[in-house]
């Protein structure tokens, strides 16, 4: 598995983990919407420490300065 991600695209999906994390946290995120919101940012750190994102794979994107 290559890596399609690059240092900003992951900085910024780690970013939206925080923001996501911080509003639950805060109470400001409640049912359906902080059960959505949490799956995403699971997903989000998940590829961001991976570096490797499936959907990218699909669509033939890749953010990665790769070789």
């Amino acid at each position: 598995m290559t890596k399609n991600m690059g240092t900003v695209d992951r900085a910024v999906r780690l970013a939206i983990v925080v923001i996501i994390a911080a509003l639950y946290f805060a109470g400001q995120l409640s049912g359906t919407v902080a059960i959505v919101l949490g799956v995403v940012a699971v997903a989000f750190l998940g590829t961001s420490l991976i570096g490797w994102c499936p959907t990218y794979v699909l669509f033939g994107i890749s953010t990665s300065k790769g070789k």
